[in-house]
């Protein structure tokens, strides 16, 4: 029986930037999904072995996240969510209306009726979610409505924005759980279902931030800031 070698297989080796977007990328949706909570840190050493890659990687994509003001570094090794003050707040919140609502607007002419069609699909998951409280599945829920419209913008420029801004405003957004904030959400998002649907392009973007608004007095309150 003759050995294989190495460069007769078919595949290539990953590469070390490829592990590194990977966590990141992993990193990012745990950012996103609330799995890293304000007030709470996590560690290069933790992360590491919950991915099963040595620290390099996760320490590269750490520094990324930093640098897009995702996370802080807290001490040593350790970062966390940066902490939201009224100042940071009330700039998120004005630069989130002209950037997400302008990403609407130019969504009314284009989305598709798949696009519209999955929009209610995902109305009728977080109506479920809130009945029963249940927090897993409303956040992405919650967040595929809303990026399914900036997707429908078809803007990559303005794509990279938006993300960015969830990266930063999307922990805290998480702990509106502890509100009676679904409630209002789940109208502002039917609200602007209808907005697209009938292809009214202002009255979308009027929705969208009202639905934005709505969430930051809510978070202001919640935060007592």
């Amino acid at each position: 029986m003759s050995l294989v070698r190495p460069q007769e297989l078919p595949y290539s080796p990953i590469s070390r930037a490829t592990i590194q977007e990977h966590v990141y990328g992993r990193i990012r949706e745990m950012i996103l999904n609330g799995d890293i909570e304000p007030g709470r840190t996590v560690t290069v050493s933790s992360l590491s072995e919950a991915f099963g890659v040595s620290a390099m990687p996760v320490r590269e994509a750490l520094h990324r996240l930093v640098a897009e003001k995702a996370l802080t570094v807290v001490a040593g090794r350790s970062v966390g969510i940066p902490p939201l003050s009224a100042e940071r707040l009330d700039d998120l919140r004005r630069v989130r209306c002209e950037i997400e609502g302008m990403a609407t607007e130019w969504a009314a002419a284009a989305i598709t009726p798949a696009q519209l069609r999955h929009l209610e699909e995902l109305i009728a998951i977080m109506d479920a979610a809130k009945a029963e409280k249940d927090r897993a599945r409303y956040v992405p829920a919650n967040r595929d409505f809303h990026f399914t419209i900036y997707k429908a913008a078809a803007s990559p420029a303005l794509m990279a924005i938006i993300e960015s801004l969830w990266l930063q405003i999307g922990p805290y957004i998480n702990l509106l759980k502890e509100t009676d904030n679904w409630t209002s959400a789940n109208r502002d998002h039917k609200a602007i279902h209808a907005a697209l649907l009938g292809k009214d392009a202002a009255a979308a973007r009027r929705s969208l931030q009202a639905d934005i608004e709505q969430a930051a007095k809510s978070l202001a309150g919640l935060l007592d800031i």
